[in-house]
């Protein structure tokens, strides 16, 4: 199977929280073949971690860890470079 993850999921992956371990099963039953993430993954995802660190959920040094190992994992994935038509096309599917 084929994935897209949003950020909110994609840290899942990396950090602990409610969700965690739907997303560890779907790994663990060897369903996913393939993991597609948009290019603003990058950004949004260290912008999400670094909000943990001001919300006191991750310390600093979690926090570049976390990251790092997203970034030692970039080969894992399959990243979808944006434009205004595959923003108007996703935006259309997510209503249906």
């Amino acid at each position: 199977m084929k994935i897209f993850l949003d950020t909110s999921s994609l840290i899942k992956l990396y950090h602990e929280e409610i969700g965690t371990d739907l997303l560890d099963q779907l790994f663990e039953d060897n369903l996913v073949d393939e993991i597609f993430l948009s290019d603003i993954a990058k950004v949004e995802f260290a912008s999400a971690i670094w909000k943990k660190v001001r919300t006191k959920d991750l310390t600093p040094e979690e926090a570049t860890s976390i990251i790092d190992s997203f970034c030692d994992d970039y080969d894992n994935y399959t990243f979808v470079g944006l434009d205004s038509g595959l923003i108007s096309t996703s935006r259309d599917l997510v209503t249906k």
